[in-house]
């Protein structure tokens, strides 16, 4: 026993969180290679390496995976202090890392480093896909930069190799994210690049994209329905997202044809950004200005959020709820508790529904809370849930609000 126990606290060493041994870069300039402060690290990795995220087998693991700013050509390389081998662990052996990470790339990534200093010259020909939308700057400490958003499809050429590239991020980025299938024509991509100078020549560094698939809607419309949005980190908490999803709603709100927008399963920071940007888009609108939002949700808002901005019902009611309370005077206690029977009544629906709505309550409730299923909920417990369900709202909102005031 004392002999396991020992050997157990003797590989304790070669255990390491892969969140911390994965180490990206956009590698603009051979100097990158060497500079700390362009290494980013993945938000996840359960995607290659199970639930505990952990990598088995090595002491000091760093996994180098860097890629050309503009091109994206990639570089794989583990580097390590010390492995675990079967010769001097009783037959144990390390993870296969290299491997794992290496069959999500598409083929053709470089081992060599010198190899991928040489391809750098090249980004200076890069030019981004398809068509420029929308262009705009941004000031981060006094320095003016950049940025443009191009909508492209598989047909442009090169786009296909490249996105294959492009979409390795998601893995480490975008929880349940999985590669889509490009040969569906009804797929588009948004893509977001810096465009900078270096020795007085343009270039591009790729900063993120979205892609959008369009659903069928009976009977002569299209639903295009957001799928991934990823800015990458680098370029993060700078407003990208916002102009990238304006840029696409522009490009939607004056086609016929377009039913109206729809996000598959957003995360909290999407799902922040969207709200930010419908709102700041209903604000300009008629059935949305405050002697309106007082008066409650309306088929008005619906269908002028609809018509105007390609809003579906459930975003535009949510839109509703964040400009009211920009609205109510929570000073006044008349005025607030109006607003707060108002979100009450709406979170109450499922309650009414039961059955009916009863995955809608599932997906609200803590797994504890689900042992009481809503037929023998208590009234106590439902005011409780309301409650809680209630300033969850509203802290959400709050933000929203406070982004919305800097306009």
């Amino acid at each position: 026993m004392a002999g396991m126990s020992l050997m157990k606290n003797k590989l304790e060493a070669y255990k390491c969180s892969a969140n911390d041994a994965i180490h990206f870069k956009l590698v603009r300039q051979e100097s990158d290679l060497e500079d700390e402060k362009t290494t980013f690290k993945p938000d996840m990795t359960h995607q290659l390496f199970g639930d505990q995220e952990s990598i088995f087998g090595y002491k000091d693991l760093v996994v180098e995976l860097f890629y050309s700013a503009a091109r994206l050509v990639t570089y794989l390389n583990v580097k390590y202090t010390d492995k675990v081998s079967p010769q001097r662990f009783d037959g144990i052996t390390a993870d296969e890392v290299l491997q794992t990470v290496a069959k999500e790339l598409p083929p053709g990534y470089m081992s060599n480093k010198d190899d991928f200093v040489a391809t750098l010259t090249k980004d200076a020909n890069f030019k981004p896909f398809g068509n420029l939308l929308h262009s705009y700057t941004i000031t981060t400490n006094n320095v003016e930069r950049q940025f443009e958003i191009y909508k492209a499809g598989i047909e442009n050429p090169g786009f296909r190799e490249y996105h294959e590239r492009l979409q390795t991020f998601i893995l480490f980025f975008i929880d349940a994210a999985s590669y889509i299938d490009v040969d569906d024509d009804r797929w588009q991509y948004y893509l977001l690049f810096e465009k900078y100078k270096s020795n007085g020549n343009p270039m591009y560094a790729a900063a993120g994209y979205m892609t959008v698939y369009s659903y069928y809607a009976y009977p002569e419309k299209i639903r295009p329905r957001v799928s991934q949005a990823l800015i990458l980190p680098p370029f993060q908490r700078a407003g990208h997202g916002a102009q990238l999803l304006q840029t696409f709603y522009n490009d939607c709100a004056t086609r016929a044809n377009v039913l109206d927008i729809t996000v598959e399963d957003p995360s909290e920071n999407f799902q922040r950004v969207r709200d930010y940007v419908d709102s700041k888009n209903c604000m300009k609108l008629k059935s949305f200005q405050t002697e309106n939002l007082m008066q409650g949700f309306s088929d008005t808002m619906t269908k002028e959020a609809q018509e105007k901005l390609k809003i579906t019902k459930k975003q535009a009611r949510r839109v509703y709820e964040i400009l009211r309370l920009k609205a109510t005077d929570r000073s006044c206690p008349k005025s607030y508790t109006a607003y707060r029977l108002d979100i009450k009544k709406r979170l109450n629906a499922p309650f009414q529904k039961k059955g009916r709505d009863f995955e809608k309550l599932q997906r609200a409730l803590q797994p504890d809370e689900l042992k009481q299923t809503l037929s023998c909920m208590s009234l106590e417990q439902r005011h409780l849930y309301l409650e809680k369900a209630f300033e969850e709202q509203l802290e959400i909102y709050e933000h929203i609000i406070e982004r919305l005031s800097l306009l």
